[in-house]
């Protein structure tokens, strides 16, 4: 995808995963050390594809990085560290804390570490100073919006979180995204500014559902996301409830 990161898709397709994990290998040009991002659900083929796919280079993972703690990026990880024999390194959850801010070398290759929360309380999103991108896990998706996943998740977070990435895109900092799920994100700057839009007016549409006398979240999901499949209510449920909070706290 770019110079240094390179993208195997786990086989987990889903309404949720879109077409599946984007598991992110990460390594400066030369280097035979390999960053291993989302190493993804516990899915032994995959992983193994994983270490098939380094080692075949004749490099090595010399380390693995989490976004966030979900299991479609994350549960894999313990195996996966028994199949390397590398590090692991996320925010929380029984792992070695990465710092905000935070400046990861491997191999040659530097990694900033930057605290993007909301999507999750423990959501990290990962920039490629060289290459001017943008790991980003769930907080931004190569296809479609992602989800607030209360109660864990914010959206007070997740809107902070998104004008910080809105800052690395003006700044000339980050102008493409590796996201976590979906396809190469080519325009940083149009897609962060999408997803500002699309949540300003999903928190209007639920406001004008909560005047109109829904009472629960399932009511405003009925309302406001009724042209959405409903194999994803149950997500929608969680944002909406995200929404909600951050109304109640902004009232």
């Amino acid at each position: 995808m770019t110079e240094r990161a390179e993208c195997v898709l786990c086989p987990n397709p889903s309404p949720m995963t879109l077409d599946g994990t984007n598991t992110w290998l990460l390594a400066e040009p030369g280097s035979d050390e390999v960053v291993v991002v989302d190493p993804g659900p516990l899915d032994e083929a995959h992983l193994q594809h994983v270490v098939r796919r380094v080692s075949e280079s004749g490099r090595r993972v010399a380390l693995t990085l989490l976004t966030h703690g979900h299991a479609d990026h994350a549960e894999g990880v313990g195996r996966f560290a028994e199949l390397t024999g590398a590090p692991v390194r996320g925010f929380g959850r029984g792992h070695d804390d990465l710092r905000a801010g935070e400046t990861v070398r491997v191999g040659g290759l530097e990694i900033l570490a930057a605290p993007t929360p909301g999507h999750t309380s423990d959501s990290f999103s990962f920039v490629l100073p060289a290459d001017n991108t943008l790991l980003t896990g769930d907080t931004v998706l190569g296809r479609g919006t992602t989800v607030v996943a209360w109660p864990d998740g914010s959206l007070e977070a997740y809107l902070a979180s998104l004008e910080h990435i809105e800052a690395l895109t003006r700044a000339g900092e980050v102008t493409s995204l590796l996201p976590g799920h979906g396809p190469f994100v080519a325009d940083a700057a149009a897609t962060v500014t999408f997803y500002l839009k699309h949540r300003a007016e999903r928190l209007e549409q639920v406001r004008e559902a909560v005047a109109r006398g829904a009472q629960t979240a399932y009511d405003v999901v009925e309302q406001v996301y009724a042209d959405v499949p409903r194999s994803v209510w149950p997500a929608a449920e969680l944002s909406v409830r995200a929404q909600l909070d951050y109304l109640r706290a902004h009232a």
